[in-house]
């Protein structure tokens, strides 16, 4: 059933699930593959979604982590077709609502064994900020400006130090940005409206609008 709360109720159901995969995740890591559970700050999230641990042991909370991966996808999807109701100025609006589509099934595939054809997921994600920020600047959400800054400066943060192989940090900022991209979410779900975009699409924005 789909309702104004839907994007939080899956985001938030996704989050239990994945700590609970996290509890049950058997042990190791970048620096230790011997170490103990799962350590946020030296595990990649992808490591939940593997049949068995950086140790070797088989992972118990793999089933968990798919089934939270699938919600996460989900809540997203809805987040960007929402937005596209909002957004009402083509062809934004309908890139927006493909993104949100098309990330239902990219985004769960994060978690499958087709984990790198799911991480363009992240690039339709990083338009869709990227695309939604553009039209932020030009309102008066001043707080949300901000917001969508920071946001898609941990996405770029995360791909310099992947990029250059500085793994630790990267999985740092892989949580980082995951929830920076969750909060900013909710807080363009929740906190604007239809009619915030009103003097964009009356000429402000004439560039997104040809």
């Amino acid at each position: 059933m789909i309702n104004k709360y839907s994007v939080l109720i899956y985001l938030a159901t996704s989050v239990v699930l994945m700590i609970i995969a996290s509890f049950s995740y058997p042990g190791g890591s970048l620096l230790d593959k011997n170490s103990i559970g799962f350590d946020w700050s030296k595990n990649f999230v992808s490591n939940l979604f593997a049949a068995n641990a950086i140790n070797g042991s088989e992972n118990p909370g793999r089933i968990w982590a798919i089934i939270g991966m699938a919600f996460h996808s989900v809540g997203y999807g809805m987040f960007f077709i929402n937005m596209s109701k909002k957004i009402h100025s083509r062809p934004w609006d309908n890139i927006l609502k493909f993104i949100g589509i098309i990330n239902i099934i990219f985004i769960f595939l994060i978690a499958t064994p087709l984990h790198d054809l799911g991480a363009i997921s992240i690039v339709f994600t990083l338009f869709g900020l990227f695309t939604i920020t553009v039209f932020i600047l030009k309102s008066k959400l001043h707080f949300l400006k901000v917001f969508c800054i920071i946001c898609l400066m941990t996405y770029y943060c995360f791909f310099f130090v992947f990029s250059f192989g500085y793994w630790i940090l990267a999985a740092i900022m892989q949580k980082v940005y995951v929830i920076s991209s969750m909060l900013l979410v909710l807080g363009l779900e929740y906190f604007t409206k239809y009619e915030d975009y009103i003097p964009i699409k009356s000429g402000e924005q004439k560039i997104l609008n040809s």
